[in-house]
């Protein structure tokens, strides 16, 4: 019988399984029947090695790769002095390695069909694994992974990928020539009409058209690229008056039809109640159209609808976009039901809200939206705010949407709309790379001035991984996705001309992402960034980073920028990573996950505002992509509150949300915070802490990870991440 303890093993296809010491012990055996009786090893020394590693593998913090077991086996025999065996074992090791590389994706896919790949499963938690269309995209991914690391990526940036010294962003995509995210250009789709599917599409002739339009644009855009994307409201609000107009004239019609007076007071007030009617019934079918829209990579679009009042004319214009903010606030705060009939929140579409001063005083002239928004995000957790005034000031008087979650657009004095306001609707990202700043740190074991040498190092690395993903867009024609080059989403491209031109002097950025700023002042220094020394020198190091940044841009015309990466699984790969090249460093290595972009460590003790502020200085320098968050219990009895957060968001950061909860147990009915838990084999899971149900399948559970709210779950990396979060509220 065999002998196991529980704890768990990453196999190469990325299955987690059980650990199992017997497999330990025939792999020794079989290298020790290879050798001569004299240098063989006896039983008992074989059970030792086996043992010790068993006792190696227990205590580990993480699930251990099968690597680092090989390395433990390797490292046991020599230690018993046995090197004839030991040399067996590694010509076995190096055979295996030869046959497996024959082809390197058969058992990842297979994997991913048997739904056995814990590691791809949870890499999004936002995309179901088991579901067909998820699968087809996974496997492509699959195969796009491994082109990529055998033919299309330079040996020292995959291996130093591999080995989380940096993270090259979506190689599961970067066969296929696809960009990051985007600002849809709906305005000009809307306005000038648009194709789709090689049908043509004209100006809408009501509002709830409009909103039908662009869900379908939503769709096709998300199913042309991989990362988030963005659209205003303001692109929408012209076509209440359309709609308002033709409904006007049908009541005009029907009255006179009936003999009725026509009085213009009537008139107005039954145009008004069916345009009410119209707006309902448009946002409903943009919200529920988008949840339920799957597109060909097997999930809703990642997509955010921003509300900015301003970005209108003041008067009717104004009072129309305010009329579809409110639906939208209204109709989100209400949720959606499940299969089983429970409300729930759903993922998307993401809102942001822009504070302004509109709408921030008590006496302005939109400040029930404002009310109306922070009851919707006690409940719901979004909207997210933009703050006009911060904004204004970092970004030479512009306010704008994110592309998806956070990465922004940079001003670009060469990117001008007609009326020369600068230009950000139908521009994008061409992808990202992220340097893992805690490695830095390790790397230099506290040498300051050896830091500062491998961080330059590594930004040259990454400058160069950037590169491969600018390169592969290069030479990209219109014709591999219609609706982003040739009709309208991003440009008006002729059929078989290049994207070239679109990739420099500013149309589109290119993103350095960055991790682990906290753990890296607490290699280095031995406090948190939230010291003042600490402070001093992340500040110093996110310096640096801009400045190379502006750097590669003087030389090659291409918009490179500093990005606060919103990483999901590639926090559990950072943290296990480290372990593996550094051990266990208190503070620094010790947990399963590593911290977000600048944010303030989760289980740090800080004060909502005072996090706020701390935290803005740093969204100064992380021009390309920033957000920042703070964790409260449920707010829908204490909306002022809420209210003083918006207000002190509008006065001091640019950009930021509030992290509610929102959960349901299918079991029991219960509506409170589902909690985290280790199980009897020491794994987190949900448990609902009324009935104590652990089922996953029977509860809804949303939290916001990475910017964006995920509904699914999460790897155990993220899940501890989770759990460590201390309340600043």
């Amino acid at each position: 019988m065999e002998t196991k303890i529980r704890t768990n093993v990453i196999k190469r296809n990325g299955r987690e399984v059980d650990f199992c010491e017997d497999k330990i012990v025939h792999a020794i055996e079989k290298a020790n029947n290879e050798v001569e009786g004299i240098h063989q090893m006896n039983e008992y020394q074989i059970k030792a090695v086996a043992d010790k590693i068993s006792k190696q593998v227990a205590v580990s913090t993480h699930a251990v790769n099968v690597e680092d077991i090989q390395d433990m086996v390797e490292t046991g025999i020599m230690e018993m002095r046995c090197y004839e065996v030991a040399q067996k074992y590694v010509r076995y090791r190096y055979k295996r390695e030869l046959s497996r590389k024959s082809n390197t994706t058969d058992n990842g896919i297979l994997a991913l069909i048997d739904q056995l790949n814990e590691e791809v499963k949870q890499e999004n938690s936002n995309k179901n694994p088991v579901i067909n269309s998820t699968q087809r995209d996974y496997m492509a991914g699959e195969v796009s992974k491994d082109l990529t690391k055998r033919i299309l990526l330079p040996e020292d940036i995959i291996k130093a990928h591999e080995e989380g010294i940096i993270h090259f962003h979506d190689s599961d995509y970067f066969a296929m020539r696809e960009h990051n995210c985007d600002l849809i250009n709906l305005e000009d789709m809307l306005q000038n009409g648009t194709v789709i599917s090689e049908t043509l599409i004209e100006r809408p002739h009501s509002f709830f058209t409009a909103c039908n339009v662009t869900t379908q644009i939503v769709a096709q855009v998300a199913s042309n690229q991989y990362g988030g994307q963005s659209f205003t409201l303001a692109h929408l609000a012209p076509f209440v008056d359309v709609s308002r107009k033709k409904i006007r004239k049908q009541v005009v019609e029907e009255r006179t039809e009936c003999g009725e007076a026509l009085n213009d007071e009537i008139i107005d007030k039954i145009t008004e109640k069916r345009l009410l009617s119209e707006v309902k019934s448009g946002i409903q079918t943009i919200q529920y159209q988008l949840i339920t829209l799957m597109t060909c990579n097997g999930q809703a679009p990642f997509v955010t609808m921003f509300m900015y009042l301003d970005e209108v004319e003041d008067g009717q214009t104004r009072d129309d976009l305010a009329l579809i903010i409110q639906e939208v606030m209204i109709q989100r705060m209400a949720g959606v039901k499940n299969e089983k009939g429970v409300w729930v929140t759903p993922a998307f579409p993401k809102l942001i809200y822009v504070l302004d001063e509109d709408n921030i005083h008590e006496d302005s002239k939109y400040y029930y939206l404002t009310e109306l928004a922070a009851k919707c995000t006690a409940k719901r957790m979004v909207p997210d705010y933009i703050s006009a005034k911060i904004m204004k000031e970092l970004k030479q008087g512009n306010v704008y949407t994110c592309m998806g979650c956070r990465s922004f657009l940079t001003v670009e004095e060469s990117q001008k709309n007609p009326d020369g306001s600068h230009k950000f609707y139908g521009r994008f990202n061409q992808g990202v790379v992220t340097i893992n700043l805690v490695d830095v740190a390790c790397s230099s074991y506290g040498d300051m001035d050896k830091f500062w040498e491998i961080l330059d190092e590594r930004l040259e690395l990454c400058h160069r991984a950037l590169r491969c993903r600018h390169e592969r867009l290069l030479g990209t024609i219109s014709d591999v996705a219609p609706i982003l080059w040739q009709h309208g989403a991003l440009a008006r491209l002729q059929k078989g001309e290049k994207i070239d031109e679109l990739l420099y002097n500013g149309y589109s950025t290119i993103s350095l992402g960055y991790a682990g700023l906290y753990e890296m002042c607490y290699r280095m220094l031995g406090v948190s960034h939230t010291d003042p020394m600490g402070k001093e020198f992340a500040l110093k190091v996110m310096q640096r980073l801009n400045d190379k940044c502006a750097e590669w841009k003087a030389a090659e015309n291409i918009s490179y920028s500093v990005y606060g990466t919103p990483m999901e699984s590639t926090t559990y790969k950072f943290a296990k990573a480290l372990q593996k090249r550094f051990g266990i460093i208190k503070g620094v290595t010790d947990k399963n996950y590593i911290t977000n972009s600048y944010h303030v460590h989760v289980t740090e003790e800080i004060d909502a505002f005072d996090k706020l502020k701390f935290e803005s200085d740093f969204q100064k320098l992380s021009p390309g992509g920033a957000i920042s968050y703070i964790e409260v219990p449920n707010m829908q009895q204490n909306i002022p509150a809420v209210l003083s957060v918006m207000k002190f968001i509008y006065d001091n950061i640019m950009y930021a949300e509030l992290n509610t909860k929102s959960d349901y147990c299918e079991v029991c009915g219960y509506d409170g915070e589902i909690n985290i838990v280790e199980d009897s084999a020491g794994k987190l899971v949900w448990e609902c802490p009324n009935c104590g149900n652990r089922d996953q399948e029977r509860m809804s559970v949303a939290r916001r990870t990475c910017g964006y709210i995920g509904t699914q779950f999460w790897n155990q990396g993220r899940t501890q991440e989770i759990k460590d979060r201390v309340l600043h509220l």
